[in-house]
């Protein structure tokens, strides 16, 4: 069972390195959803770096498995423009950002 909670969390994403800004709209223990008017192709591996509210850096690979294109002026409208992330694997911060999902379950 895969519980999707809603937070907003700033990160940087891109394929070689993570140098794109943008938020989070929802995370799980396996995947985020991150929300941005231009999203990469799905099957692409992503670099992350999440920022944790506590100021902790978590840092990932994820591969997209969904994406959508809102046109920007759309995005607020539309909300869910953006792509889906599965996280496949961490370099740094891995307990830190399943504690920080369990904190929202609660």
């Amino acid at each position: 069972d895969i519980k999707r909670k809603r937070k907003r969390i700033k990160l940087r994403y891109g394929i070689d390195e993570p140098i794109k800004m943008a938020f989070t709209d929802d995370i799980s223990h396996d995947g985020i959803f991150i929300k941005t008017a231009a999203p990469e192709q799905p099957g692409l591996i992503l670099h992350l770096a999440i920022s944790l509210p506590d100021e902790k850096l978590v840092l990932c690979q994820g591969r997209i498995h969904w994406a959508k294109r809102v046109p920007p002026n759309m995005l607020r409208l539309v909300g869910k423009g953006g792509m889906g992330v599965k996280i496949i694997s961490y370099s740094q911060g891995k307990q830190d950002y399943q504690d920080f999902v369990d904190s929202l379950q609660r």
